[in-house]
């Protein structure tokens, strides 16, 4: 059982764009790993300001989704470049991330939302067309791999691209668990690592790792 989120007890992360615009993201002191920032997605949101995601992507008015969104910084961060953003997880955040969404819409061109979203579960028709789906730090619970796949497998179209971000560990079974996701994503996803001399240069780590995946196409 998740601790009671209290949204009385936050303390704030600053992340600063390569602007210096400054996104304001609460955290909780009390609650599930869902409450706080991970660095992994940290370093997929400066990612988004690459230039080497920025060759191939404009995020202006692009339907954006994430994930596990947990704070939602990953698709504030898309959502503060122009894109129309939903971000989503379990009930229990969606307070969170309606806070951070309040708490940062001046830098937003669009309404981002804020909605419940059980992996696994049938998708509603808001969910019909997404140009990219992000994903930070996801991959915990062997239980909750085949919901996760199911869930980027239903949100994307064959034009849809998924960036997924997560940090290497080496405990317990956690090693086990990202060679499991990686085989099972490549059954239905071309995947490809993004290298570090590609990412930001000073938001990034050996032990984190960004994969772009978008859906096969049969021959």
């Amino acid at each position: 059982m998740s601790a009671p989120m209290n949204l009385e007890k936050v303390f704030v992360r600053e992340v600063q764009r390569n602007d210096s615009e400054i996104l304001q993201i609460n955290q909780c002191e009390v609650g599930d790993v869902g409450c706080v920032v991970w660095d992994a997605a940290i370093v997929l949101a400066k990612y988004l300001e690459s230039h080497d995601f920025h060759r191939g992507n404009d995020l202006v008015d692009k339907a954006v989704v994430e994930i596990g969104a947990g704070t939602g910084v990953v698709g504030l961060m898309a959502a503060s470049y122009g894109a129309m953003v939903t971000i989503t997880d379990l009930e229990e955040f969606v307070p969170l991330m309606q806070l951070n969404i309040d708490t940062n819409k001046h830098l937003c061109r669009h309404p981002v939302q804020a909605k419940e979203l059980k992996w696994g579960s049938e998708l509603k028709r808001e969910f019909s067309h997404v140009d990219i789906v992000l994903v930070a730090d996801c991959i915990y619970y062997e239980e909750s791999l085949e919901p996760l796949l199911k869930t980027l497998d239903d949100l994307c179209g064959n034009d849809t691209c998924i960036y997924c971000c997560y940090e290497e560990r080496t405990t317990d079974n956690k090693p086990e668990l990202q060679r499991k996701f990686l085989h099972m994503v490549e059954k239905i996803f071309s995947v490809e690592k993004i290298p570090l001399h590609r990412q930001d240069e000073q938001f990034c780590s050996e032990d984190i790792h960004i994969l772009k995946m978008t859906r096969l196409r049969l021959s």
